[in-house]
């Protein structure tokens, strides 16, 4: 199979064309070239940045069996693919976002009810007022447009399918979130966890991505459609922190802080704890498993391969959320 695979330079996308190489399909990647990538000449390059004309001209007259697009966040990115991909492959997969739910006005809230694909449709929650949302809200409209686009490309034959994917974890997560837990975890501790980590998470493992992605390409029983992938399990946050204090064999301590004391402390509790953020989609993953029999790997599983790349691969220094972490342990200690 030949397949284009826009953004495939890092984590998840890198993890795709690994998997595309070892199944012996002729691989082409697409990206801005600011990255170097462990691919050798397995595979083709195309350098330059897919947005505006540049896509076009990058592709040229080549035709592909498939398109994965990690890059696309804008209802231009779905138009011009739809337009430039319309003739030239069998199936264009794009990677959206659990977010398209969490800019929904109303949307259920996690503990209650996890976003099923037909949560989908509905109106928008208001531009807000909070500079410290309005990114997370502008991606979430931005790829529900893009989503958007490519449904009404559907219209006219274009054989799209949208993944949308919650928070993703793996050894290669450049947002270093997991990693953060784990620093805390090996420094002695204690993890601070705002209001006692007591709300529910259901993740996505990055190779999980990769395999699912791998297993529908030229699939039709997914064109023109969305489908949501996410661990089965979901545990609290304090049930996950506690797994990897598990897998460590850490006695640091994992101690509750109010998050409005965090506050008066000026600490963000994204910073002290990456998944206590208030953009954390919450996804069923029951259509992907029901209709196309996916599974995602346990959490037994997918825990010690992160924890090991920790252990073995080190990075030099600390995330940037452990800056204040001398304020972490006086407020422990105070508790």
């Amino acid at each position: 199979m030949r397949v284009l695979v826009i953004g495939g330079n890092r984590f998840v996308g890198r993890l795709l064309v690994w998997r595309l190489l070892a199944r012996g399909d002729d691989v082409t990647v697409l990206n801005r070239g600011r990255l170097a990538d462990p691919f050798g000449d397995r595979v083709q390059r195309l350098v330059g940045d897919r947005t505006g004309p540049n896509l076009e001209r990058l592709v040229g007259d080549a035709t592909f069996d498939a398109v994965v697009d990690f890059a696309a966040y804008t209802p231009d990115d779905g138009r011009r693919a739809a337009k430039i991909f319309r003739d030239r492959t069998r199936h264009y997969v794009m990677v959206s976002t659990g977010q398209v739910y969490l800019v929904r006005d109303e949307c259920p809230l996690p503990a209650r009810s996890p976003a099923r694909e037909e949560y989908y449709d509905g109106p928008l929650k208001p531009r807000p007022s909070d500079p410290a949302d309005l990114g997370d809200w502008e991606y979430g409209v931005g790829k529900r447009d893009c989503e958007d686009a490519l449904v009404a490309a559907a219209g006219s034959r274009f054989p799209a399918t949208r993944i949308r994917i919650p928070m993703v974890n793996g050894p290669l997560d450049f947002h270093r979130r997991i990693e953060g837990y784990l620093w805390r975890l090996v420094d002695g501790g204690p993890v601070i966890l705002p209001d006692g980590g007591e709300h529910l998470v259901r993740h996505v493992d990055g190779a999980e991505v990769a395999r699912f992605v791998c297993d529908i390409l030229l699939r039709e029983a997914t064109f023109g459609r969305a489908f949501n992938l996410a661990q089965d399990e979901t545990p609290t946050l304090a049930a996950l922190i506690d797994a990897l204090r598990a897998q460590l064999g850490s006695r640091a301590r994992i101690v509750s802080v109010p998050a409005d004391r965090l506050a008066r402390e000026g600490l963000r509790a994204a910073d002290v704890s990456p998944f206590s953020g208030r953009w954390m989609s919450f996804l069923d993953p029951g259509r992907a498993r029901d209709e196309l029999g996916f599974r995602h790997a346990p959490l037994e599983q997918t825990i010690p391969p992160i924890v090991s790349a920790f252990l073995s691969f080190t990075p030099r220094a600390p995330p940037p959320g452990y800056g204040r972490r001398d304020v972490e342990r006086r407020l422990a200690h105070d508790l």
